[in-house]
């Protein structure tokens, strides 16, 4: 794509597929050595809590760090800290072996680092390029993501087997140092966002009014975050249904979370064209009605290789949902204020993933993972509803314009 021959947006891409290739194999190591270690799907759920609880809580912030200050800037010193964070981590397990408040500390450092990278990086993207090149620009960072990702599926899986978690921690913060250096040579002109002399507390009220005056650009930001909801919840429910529905091993979960991967990565050469075809309407309604009969039909499945395909599907449907919708933000939220009202989505997306994921843990425990897969398939649904309905609201509203 002609996006990646402007030398800044490389590097950004290759250190977005560096580093979502460590967290994407740190996640899927830490889940299965969570299970491995207690044989409990609530202790998974917890860790994810407690990922997306310290994300929640720093969200206010996040938002105001990348309208306020150079948001490569912000990128680096994310991934310098969390390279840190988790080698001294690595030491720790190392020297002390396996313990509940190790890897939940874990689970707290990738929280706060992820929810300032998406804040800062997905703000970034609309310095960096065109408002006509966002498009594939969304597409190649969804491309970038979901390559870090499926290649952390299947080698996670291998190293965790044959390695254990302590080498997949090792690799986590090499990629985020590695990540840190592409991010040097990232040379663009920065403009101002906002004046710096701005209180912190007057400069999130003001990211607050533009959404509450902006009622459906508010609701396609929630609508947006419905599949990142979804996304983390799988992760909760893979681990068990792999384990307890499948009678299967880390190989067979690292390879479904690669089909997973390996649907996002399609998705970003797919989710563009498709909405240029059809109208982004259609296309979002088309790929979350896809997503709920996968996620239904996963609910009742017990064989080995229909995981692969329903994962393959749920990453296409997920990820073509973002790259579409992420764009449309893009086009209609001012640049000065995309940290604040995307810390905003984000912060709602970790509430909604600590309630429902902290309390599916204790449900699979309870009943069986299948019920996962139903109440990811119902959260999809509601998307679909949502969006629906916000597209009727946007028809009115322009009609009623065009009528004035």
């Amino acid at each position: 794509m002609s996006v990646l021959f402007r030398k800044s947006f490389l590097f950004f891409f290759l250190a977005d597929i560096i580093s979502g290739f460590g967290v994407g194999m740190s996640t899927i190591g830490a889940n299965w050595y969570l299970l491995d270690e207690t044989g409990s799907t609530g202790a998974v759920g917890l860790m994810l809590a407690l990922n997306v609880v310290s994300g929640f809580l720093v969200s206010p912030l996040t938002g105001i760090l990348t309208d306020k200050f150079n948001r490569k800037v912000v990128i680096q010193i994310t991934f310098i800290l969390r390279a840190v964070s988790i080698g001294l981590l690595t030491a720790v397990f190392l020297i002390d072996g396996f313990a509940l408040a190790y890897i939940y500390l874990f689970a707290i450092i990738n929280g706060v680092g992820w929810s300032i990278y998406m804040s800062a990086s997905r703000s970034l993207i609309q310095e960096l390029l065109s408002e006509e090149e966002l498009s594939k620009g969304n597409s190649l960072i969804e491309i970038s993501l979901q390559v870090g990702m499926f290649m952390a599926g299947a080698a996670s899986g291998f190293i965790y087997k044959f390695s254990g978690f302590e080498t997949i921690l090792l690799i986590n913060s090499s990629m985020f140092v590695i990540s840190s250096l592409l991010m040097v040579l990232v040379r663009y002109q920065s403009i101002l966002l906002e004046d710096k002399r701005e209180g912190y507390v007057q400069s999130f009220k003001k990211g607050i009014h533009y959404l509450a005056s902006h009622r459906l650009t508010f609701l396609i930001g929630l609508v947006a975050i419905v599949p990142l909801v979804t996304t983390m919840i799988f992760n909760v429910v893979l681990p068990e249904y792999v384990s307890n529905t499948l009678k299967a091993d880390s190989i067979v979960f690292g390879f479904s979370d690669m089909a997973y991967g390996i649907g996002g990565l399609m998705s970003g050469f797919i989710a563009a064209p498709l909405a240029k075809k059809m109208t982004e309407n259609k296309a979002i309604t088309i790929i979350f009605s896809l997503s709920v009969v996968t996620l239904m039909g996963l609910s009742i499945n017990v064989f080995v290789i229909f995981i692969f395909l329903g994962s393959f599907l749920i990453g296409f449907s997920n990820s073509s949902i973002r790259i579409i919708m992420n764009t449309m933000l893009m086009e209609i939220v001012p640049k000065p204020l995309m940290g604040r009202a995307m810390s905003v989505w984000m912060g709602i997306a970790l509430l909604l993933q600590t309630v429902i994921a902290g309390g599916l843990g204790l449900l699979i425990d309870v009943f069986s993972p299948n019920i996962g897969f139903i109440c990811m398939g119902g959260l999809m649904l509601f998307g679909l509803v949502l969006h629906v309905s916000v597209s009727r609201s946007k028809k009115k509203e322009k009609y009623s314009y065009e009528v004035v």
